[in-house]
């Protein structure tokens, strides 16, 4: 069983940056590949992006490439996702997840899923 905690998210106007965390409860964090998601109100679940178990390797969605970077501290249990040049439409709540398969992009793939932080990007 995996649990995981999203933190960092809030207020901040267009054009800031923003770094959530996601810390993992499991011995075996390293055997995880971790995705980041988001939903918007009255919108599905969005993928955002996911890294591989060792952080070598990394997938975004087209909106937020090259705004979006992940990485991972696997002696910290923890994923990352810093969030630069934000733009109003990037808010939403964000959630992270977790799966021993990497390179998912749809929701309902991953196992194990976070509570969520909201990030709400003013104009």
């Amino acid at each position: 069983q995996v649990q995981l905690v999203e933190s960092g998210g809030g207020l901040v106007q267009a054009g800031g940056s923003l770094s959530l965390s996601c810390a993992a409860s499991v011995r075996t964090f390293s055997s995880y590949a971790m995705g980041w998601f988001r939903q918007a109100p009255g919108k599905e679940r969005e993928f955002v992006g996911t890294i591989n178990w060792s952080g070598s390797s990394t997938v975004y969605a087209d909106s937020v490439k090259g705004r979006f970077t992940i990485s991972r501290d696997n002696a910290k249990n923890t994923v990352y996702l810093q969030m630069t040049s934000l733009k109003p439409e990037d808010t939403a709540v964000y959630y992270c997840a977790a799966d021993f398969v990497y390179n998912l992009t749809m929701a309902r793939d991953y196992d194990y899923w976070g509570q969520g932080t909201q990030v709400t990007v003013s104009s």
